[in-house]
């Protein structure tokens, strides 16, 4: 007896991968029969380094930088880890007072883990920098920690956007606080590439931090974008590649691919975020019909303010927790995420919305639905029609 087809996952979460485009498949497909070392200097070598140099004067165009400024890493865990740390050791090496980080609370773990650790191990002091209700930087804070002794600073890192509940970050006022006292500024900018405008030389950081499965392109390759005039101190000692700053073989193929899901995303950044919007504020305003308690964490939905990531709808639903709504949506074939991280078996409420000000009951109730270049509305309907009994056997389950 034929079994039916399986019903079509509804895939929202897209903030923590996205499907690659079929211009970075046929990219990466292209080269993956090819032989030759980038660094090598016979003709494979040559080709290979030919694709590489290309594909980097791609992404440099697609984000306003010199080719020379991007470094090819492994993703954005390592660009991450290679800023903080690389421009903190140089940084303090010039001058011994230079001991103070100053980042967000609301970071990404890929740059608070490693300033803790700069903390522990490297005699860092750090400073996590509070953020209002709608996990936007308390500007008035980083001027005030800057101006209480800027001569102390190693650097800055606040991110472009969030991760959890997508409010985008003032990185040109945080560029202008730090200029003042020629303070170096990194930003993750994970999130923000392809969703929102995005230029390197227009926003005058110092660093940027992107990576490839985020924008449509494969994992495993991303880049650090990092002034060459900033020293730089390496994490990975070796070959010498990338102007010495991270060494290693260069994975052509991920690297080609990369290159054309940047260039795609970036050049039709303004129609996705228009389509992608509309039906997040749709998906939004239909589950608060739907569940009438339910409420946005984050900035307001008005993608033409630039407030907030035209994809992310980060929705609390109390009575519930979080995991519950999780599974029980997973069941129906709807995949999304929740904020918190799990330990032992037992949610942990979500920094980010702890750094917001909401209690930890409050900050175990949410889901986070991102959208994504894939998304439809027949994703968003198999959401609305899904909630409602949902949120009613996780409020149940309770009791």
């Amino acid at each position: 007896m034929t079994q039916p087809d399986p019903a079509p996952t509804v895939y929202l979460d897209h903030a923590a991968t996205t499907p690659m485009v079929p211009a970075a498949v046929e990219a990466m497909t292209a080269h993956l029969r090819e032989v030759g070392n980038p660094s090598s200097l016979h003709a494979s070598g040559r080709r290979a380094r030919r694709v590489v140099e290309e594909s980097r004067e791609t992404i440099a165009q697609a984000l306003d930088c010199r080719p020379g400024e991007v470094v090819f890493t492994s993703g954005g865990t390592e660009s991450d880890n290679l800023a903080v740390k690389g421009i903190y050791w140089s940084r303090r090496e010039e001058d011994p007072r230079r001991t103070r980080v100053l980042t967000t609370a609301i970071e990404h773990h890929a740059v608070l883990d490693p300033v803790r650790w700069l903390g522990e191990a490297a005699g860092a002091d750090v400073e996590l920098l509070p953020v209002d209700d709608r996990a936007r930087l308390d500007l008035d804070a980083l001027r005030a920690s800057v101006e209480r002794d800027p001569d102390s600073v190693a650097l800055i890192s606040v991110m472009w956007a969030n991760n959890e509940v997508g409010t985008l970050q003032p990185v040109e006022e945080v560029v202008a606080i730090a200029g003042e006292h020629g303070i170096p500024v990194h930003t993750d900018a994970v999130q923000a590439v392809g969703h929102v405008p995005v230029g390197f030389a227009t926003c005058g950081v110092d660093a940027l931090t992107l990576t490839g499965h985020k924008v449509g392109g494969p994992y495993g390759v991303g880049a650090l974008v990092v002034r060459k005039e900033l020293a730089l101190r390496p994490l990975v000692h070796g070959g010498g590649q990338e102007r010495d700053i991270r060494s290693g073989t260069l994975d052509t193929p991920a690297i080609a691919g990369f290159a054309a899901a940047v260039e795609l995303a970036v050049k039709h950044q303004p129609e996705y975020a228009g389509r992608v919007g509309a039906l997040r504020d749709d998906l939004v305003r239909r589950v608060i019909e739907v569940v009438p308690d339910a409420h946005l964490h984050g900035a307001p939905l008005d993608p033409r303010e630039l407030r907030r990531l035209p994809g992310n709808a980060h929705l609390g639903f109390p009575g519930c927790e979080g995991d519950s709504l999780l599974m029980l949506l997973d069941a129906r074939g709807i995949e999304c995420s929740t904020g918190s991280a799990c330990s032992a078996g037992v949610p942990q409420p979500s920094h980010v919305l702890l750094a917001m000000g909401c209690d930890p009951d409050q900050a175990r109730h949410s889901l986070r639905f991102t959208l994504g270049h894939t998304t439809t509305q027949a994703d968003i309907d198999a959401v609305v029609e899904a909630i409602g009994p949902v949120v009613e056997r996780a409020r149940a389950a309770r009791r």
